[in-house]
């Protein structure tokens, strides 16, 4: 037992300093590692700019001085502007030198007095989103000045305004302030899955498919080793970096997260070191499965650019509990536990929810990732038997 164990450390040194060496390995899995958390900040950072440019509106008005009391109460809303419209306000829109126009007919006032419905008309080409955003907030702010004018005119008569109002609807909304932001955070669970699978990559590869289309993983075969301890120290070396991988990825998540406009967005996310462990915890048994499966798959290739052409298509699996959950209960069954990718998914969406940690839940899924390790190892070993694989025959 000693020395097989030893000969799977010594193919364990050899993968971990060869993959060192090797810049295409280092470079292709901390880039993307580096750039997929900055790319999440950077759509955070958009996001609450576009909620900023929104509650920050400029009201082009035309025919302001038929409406003045209107246009004063516009003026005291927050975030609103309000200028001269253009004497074409169509041409204006078309062209894009503004927005949107608010226009006010020359019967608004006479109507407003004798308590008739007054209109006005907002010029808006609604193929622009930006200008459509704009749009709908004066919109909006118009609708509640005229529901305040409704009130008001019911209390003047005597009248309470809720008669106006036989029914009310109220919603009780037992969705936590965690719970909703944990939704702006749905990607997480994918974004960490996908880090396993690019972390060991180019290892699992290029210790299976390239070493056979260099020729050294005959001479590697031809000692007196146990194929598992071949396997093993391969595998070991694919898992290390796939390890490493999905910690730098947590910690770049960590730093992000307590920099990003969350708070600006209106969502509270209480996610510290500790929840950030734990998302890492559940992903750790899932790295196992993923780099003995892309070996598994690579060791099938007989050239390293086919090899990466067959495990390419593995990059979907992450996707696939994305879009079996998209139209699934809040609480998910329990056998969910058993599919691998799709029980970490949802152990993750506890976590990030605020959810405790669930020992069985954990211990379910690792059981079936470290199975299914188990049993693609074998089969790799196996396969390293096989002289049609070996050479090529």
């Amino acid at each position: 037992m000693t020395r097989p164990l030893a000969l799977l450390g010594v193919v364990l040194r050899k993968e971990i300093l060869d993959g060192l060496r090797d810049r295409r390995s280092i470079i292709s899995a901390l880039v993307p590692l580096a750039l997929l958390p900055l790319m999440v900040f950077y759509m955070f950072q958009l996001a609450s700019d576009r909620m900023e440019r929104d509650r920050e509106i400029t009201v082009p008005v035309v025919g302001a001085e038929h409406a003045q009391a209107l246009i004063d109460w516009l003026a005291q809303q927050s975030g609103v502007e309000i200028m001269p419209g253009p004497s074409q306000p169509r041409r204006a829109v078309s062209e894009g030198s503004v927005k949107f126009v608010l226009v006010v007919p020359d019967d608004f006032g006479q109507r407003f007095a004798r308590s008739k419905t007054a209109e006005v008309q907002i010029v808006v080409d609604s193929s622009d989103e930006s200008a459509e955003r704009a749009a709908r907030r004066a919109r909006s702010l118009i609708q509640g000045y005229g529901q305040l004018i409704a009130s008001q005119r019911l209390i003047v008569r005597g009248v309470s305004p809720e008669v106006v109002r036989p029914v009310q609807v109220e919603t009780v909304d037992l969705e936590t302030e965690q719970e909703r932001a944990a939704k702006a955070l749905a990607f997480m669970p994918m974004l960490l899955v996908m880090t396993i699978f690019i972390g060991g990559l180019q290892i699992a590869i290029d210790s299976t498919a390239g070493e056979r289309e260099r020729g050294s993983l005959e001479r590697l075969l031809a000692n007196s080793v146990p194929r598992i301890s071949i396997v093993g120290g391969k595998w070991l070396a694919s898992v290390a970096f796939s390890w490493a991988s999905l910690a730098l990825t947590g910690v770049l998540l960590l730093l992000i997260l307590e920099r990003s406009p969350l708070r600006e967005m209106g969502l509270r996310l209480d996610i510290g070191p500790r929840e950030i462990a734990g998302i890492v915890l559940v992903v750790l048994p899932l790295a196992l499965l993923v780099t003995a499966l892309q070996m598994a798959v690579a060791t099938l290739a007989r050239s390293y650019k086919e090899a990466q052409s067959y495990v390419s298509f593995l990059m979907l699996l992450p996707v696939a509990p994305m879009v079996l959950m998209m139209d699934t209960p809040a609480e998910y069954a329990l056998w969910q536990l058993f599919v691998p990718v799709l029980g970490q998914f949802n152990l993750i969406n506890d976590l990030i929810e605020g959810a405790a940690f669930e020992p069985l839940s954990y211990a379910i899924a690792a059981s079936v990732a470290i199975a299914g390790a188990i049993g693609m190892l074998l089969l790799t070993a196996r396969l390293f038997r096989s002289e049609k694989i070996v050479f090529g025959r």
